[in-house]
């Protein structure tokens, strides 16, 4: 490990534009590197640590990639309820290769309809690691509850304690 600083604006204006493979001088050898790890500050806007991991840019490297969630699905819209189960997915490629993300169109699914991984439009020269299998995003159907199921039960409904009020036996004891 070797801490190294950067100007916070230089650094911003990198990963905001995407740059994911970083290539610099540390005594004097030319070491490539790509960002393991981001942390922003509060509000999202200035990043306050970074971690680097030196690679071989002609070997590939396994990392994992944000699914982003594109359109707007009919079975949404007629009132199915949408369930992103995977937000990243693991993929293998060069360090030069590395999408930002993976897009995943669910215009067209509707209620009952669901994407594995293996449905993924995956970048040429990129590698699926996540099984195929897995599901990525669903729609499924609204459960109902009915209004029985909603009423309290016979003991009555459970109340939260209020701290600081006095119990039955409590007040009962004063006086």
């Amino acid at each position: 490990p070797t801490t190294i600083s950067v100007e916070t604006k230089t650094i911003n204006n990198l990963v905001l534009g995407g740059q994911r493979v970083f290539e610099f001088e540390l005594d004097g050898e030319n070491e490539t590197t790509v960002i393991k790890e981001v942390q922003w500050d509060t509000f999202g806007i200035n990043i306050v640590h970074f971690d680097l991991m030196r690679i071989d840019p002609n070997k590939k490297i396994t990392v994992d990639i944000r699914v982003e969630l594109r359109g707007n699905s009919v079975g949404v819209q007629s009132g199915g309820v949408l369930d992103q189960h995977l937000r990243t997915v693991s993929i293998e490629c060069l360090a030069a290769n590395i999408p930002e993300v993976i897009k995943v169109r669910i215009n067209e699914l509707e209620i009952g309809d669901s994407l594995h991984a293996s449905d993924l439009e995956i970048p040429e020269g990129v590698s699926l690691l996540t099984e195929g299998t897995e599901i990525v995003v669903q729609v499924k159907e609204p459960v109902e509850v009915s209004d029985e199921e909603l009423e309290p039960t016979e003991a009555g409904a459970a109340q939260p304690e209020v701290i600081g009020e006095k119990k039955d036996e409590e007040a009962d004891g004063e006086g």
